[in-house]
């Protein structure tokens, strides 16, 4: 029995690098989509798994046998089946979230969703405000403005252009040693950046477009790289919602980080900070010490994701 990584799945199809190097293409035993998983895809890119290798006429392939425990992995709501999950990635150690102020915009309530969701499954994120380059001053000083929410949280914030040297190799030196999972709406410049960090990839790119501002899909299906320094990364499709799942009303607030801080100053434990009286959040928002964008993208989780006002 060999053991290795998933690096690539394609549904019925993954590709996987043994403990020694070498690369198959192997299928899964029927009994996976049997144990009742609620996920749409029970096996994903980053999986460590067991496999053998089975050989018809001249060609090997695999057969995973077995899946080893996750360290992490993050999931969104599928698309087409809400009742069902579907895993992004596994065994991460950190999550780049890139991040475009127009051409596409990314909201506030799409990076707070994908925050919660790390925060869930402890991935830690850094934010990469992307295209740097194209913004003029007033654009610029919004973009400021965001990173300033989220470094007060504690959330790390770079600055970049794919075509500045420099900012490549910033985005480089934060990968070194790790497995890096790269997402965000499509068209931020997932593909451009991960060229330039590693040209011999020659990912596909895509024009953004003018008509509604958003990215065509480059990446329709996960996949892993291994670049140079011993960093690997996993581009992700683009991602146009972030439906959390898994999330009772309750604890939706021990995600957010500056909720959690004050949670314990509220009248009451079980405090949803919405209609409870003497709450330390609400308080906090009215005195601006929570960021006004922070409390509305809650209060649609609350809405829209969780059992609460179902």
């Amino acid at each position: 029995m060999l053991e290795g990584i998933v690096y690539r799945s394609t549904g019925s199809w993954y590709w996987v690098k043994s403990n020694t190097g070498e690369f198959y293409d192997c299928r899964i035993k029927g009994k996976f989509r049997l144990k009742g998983i609620k996920h749409t895809n029970p096996i994903a890119v980053g999986d460590h798994v067991r496999f053998s290798l089975l050989t018809e006429g001249e060609v090997t392939n695999g057969v995973i046998e077995e899946i080893l425990p996750r360290e992490n992995y993050i999931v969104r709501r599928s698309v087409n089946l809400s009742k069902q999950t579907h895993i992004i990635a596994s065994n991460i150690d950190q999550a780049l979230l890139l991040i475009t102020l127009n051409n596409p915009p990314t909201f506030f309530a799409f990076i707070d969703r994908f925050l919660v969701t790390a925060q869930a499954y402890q991935i830690p994120v850094i934010l990469i405000f992307n295209k740097m380059d194209t913004y003029d001053e007033a654009e610029q000083a919004e973009v400021q403005w965001m990173k300033s929410i989220y470094e007060a949280l504690d959330y790390p914030c770079y600055e970049i252009s794919c075509f500045n040297a420099e900012d490549v190799a910033k985005v480089n030196g934060l990968m070194r040693g790790k497995v890096s999972m790269f997402s965000g709406h499509s068209g931020v410049g997932k593909s451009t950046l991960l060229n330039a960090l590693s040209p011999n990839l020659n990912l596909r790119t895509a024009a953004i477009s003018a008509q509604h501002q958003q990215g065509q899909h480059t990446t329709t299906f996960a996949e892993m790289f291994d670049l140079s320094e011993d960093i690997s990364i996993i581009d992700t499709p683009g991602i146009k919602g972030f439906g959390v799942v898994d999330m009772q009303a309750e604890e939706l607030g021990n995600y957010f980080p500056e909720f959690y801080a004050l949670k314990s100053e509220c009248k009451f434990n079980n405090c949803l900070h919405v209609d409870e009286p003497h709450c330390a959040v609400k308080n906090a928002v009215e005195e601006e010490e929570i960021a006004p964008s922070r409390y509305d993208s809650y209060l649609q989780l609350l809405e829209e994701d969780t059992p609460y006002r179902n």
